[in-house]
């Protein structure tokens, strides 16, 4: 009890979460009288690390960055408008299919708000779209960037649970689809609604232009996504062949990258990594000390007293999940969840770790969207202007129906393992 007050507490207080979960593993050991931990306290925060997996993160993040400095987000702009734009609503189509394709190569909920609120965003907005909407819409299509591949959720969950980094990523495929159609059919109906403006018609010459002028950049995710369903390379392989094409493509295609950009472009990557990998560590040592105060246990007595079965353990899940999300962000809490919750659904209830880590992660990444904290409002009202509060009340419709996805996610295996 004193370690969950004292990690309420410094969390409160601002300390950052991997921190927070050293400090929290330290005050256990010292409350215990079990000093002698503290000697394998290095050694736990490097096993943590110890995985090749890992590799893949800042090389996702490396070609985010690429991308970003390349004009490839513009042209994957100007191909999503030739497809959608002149239909009632065809900017907001625009946004989500544009945040789908840059999905699939950022990875990142917030690097994706952050960039898609300040190139789409304003396009909305001169067009006649209420700005509260376009923002919020923006923030909506950022949780396709945890959930389609590569996902730096899904690499992270994969190390902690011990499953193929490269059959996590392909589990989002299914869910993420799911999730784009059922926005779209959200803009479908509030568009006739609230008559939504049409963008301006091209002919078909140029939408064809447009659309060979962008094909090059899909490349990328074609290389990453494709060489790891095909299995001819392994997540983090794939991962540096996405980070060469991603050069590439921007010097050679686009030619807005200079290879005078990229030693900056290095040195960010390396420090939002850094950043990641520092929570992970922190949360092995966290791990370490919920496994030797037997908590997982606890928690798997109790939570058997109330799920009498699989469905209704995951039901409950989502409960949990989404109350932690609402208040931490996704992948701390995936950190501070999964070694508590993972063995109860495997070992207790027999539920595939594939299904659970896709749950965990859509679940969590709902939090990104769900108040008081609400991370992708807050990053596109920094880019936009517009209020978060308002944000989520115009844009309640696509929150209803990422939940009613994810029940059926939880409730249904094979839409989540269906690659395995």
């Amino acid at each position: 009890m004193f370690s969950f007050a004292f990690f309420v507490i410094v969390m409160m207080v601002g300390v950052p979460i991997s921190i927070t979960l050293c400090l929290t593993a330290a005050a256990y050991i010292w409350q215990t009288d079990n000093t002698v931990l503290f000697a394998s306290f290095p050694t736990q925060m490097f096993s943590g690390l110890d995985s090749y997996g890992l590799i893949a993160i800042p090389l996702f993040i490396l070609i985010g960055e690429v991308m970003n400095g390349g004009g490839i987000t513009r042209r994957i702009i100007d191909m999503s408008m030739a497809f959608v734009g002149a239909m009632k609503g065809g900017l907001a189509y625009v946004n989500l299919l544009a945040n789908m394709f840059v999905s699939s190569i950022l990875g990142s909920a917030a690097a994706q708000v952050a960039l898609m609120g300040q190139m789409v965003v304003p396009e909305m907005v001169r067009a006649g779209y209420d700005k509260t909407f376009s923002a919020g819409l923006t923030a909506y299509a950022g949780m396709l960037g945890p959930i389609i591949p590569p996902s730096i959720m899904f690499v992270v969950y994969s190390v902690m649970a011990q499953v193929p980094v490269g059959t996590m990523l392909a589990a989002g495929i299914i869910p993420g689809i799911m999730l784009t159609i059922a926005f779209c059919v959200i803009i479908a109906l509030m568009g006739y609604v609230y008559n939504y403006p049409r963008a301006e018609k091209r002919t078909p010459r140029e939408r064809i232009a447009t659309i060979i002028r962008a094909i090059p950049t899909l490349l990328i995710p074609l290389i990453i996504v494709g060489s790891i369903l095909t299995g001819l390379a392994n997540p983090t392989e794939a991962a540096a062949l996405g980070v060469v094409a991603s050069v590439l493509v921007g010097r050679f295609v686009t030619r807005d990258l200079s290879f005078g950009q990229l030693p900056r472009m290095f040195v960010k990557a390396g420090i939002l990594s850094a950043g990641i990998l520092f929570l992970i560590a922190g949360a092995a040592v966290f791990s370490w000390v919920l496994v030797y105060g037997m908590v997982p246990q606890q928690v798997a007595a109790w939570i058997q007293t109330v799920a009498h079965d699989p469905i209704t353990f995951m039901l409950m899940v989502n409960v949990i999940l989404l109350v932690i999300g609402t208040v931490i962000d996704g992948a701390p809490g995936l950190i501070m969840t999964v070694p508590i919750l993972l063995p109860i659904a495997t070992d207790v209830y027999g539920i595939d770790p594939v299904h659970f880590g896709v749950v965990a992660v859509v679940n969590l990444v709902l939090g990104f969207l769900s108040p008081p904290v609400g991370l992708n409002f807050f990053v596109a009202a920094a880019v936009t202007g517009a209020k978060p509060g308002k944000m989520f009340i115009v844009t309640l419709p696509f929150f209803f129906v990422s939940c009613l996805i994810l029940v059926l996610l939880s409730i249904y295996p094979s839409l989540s393992t269906f690659f395995n």
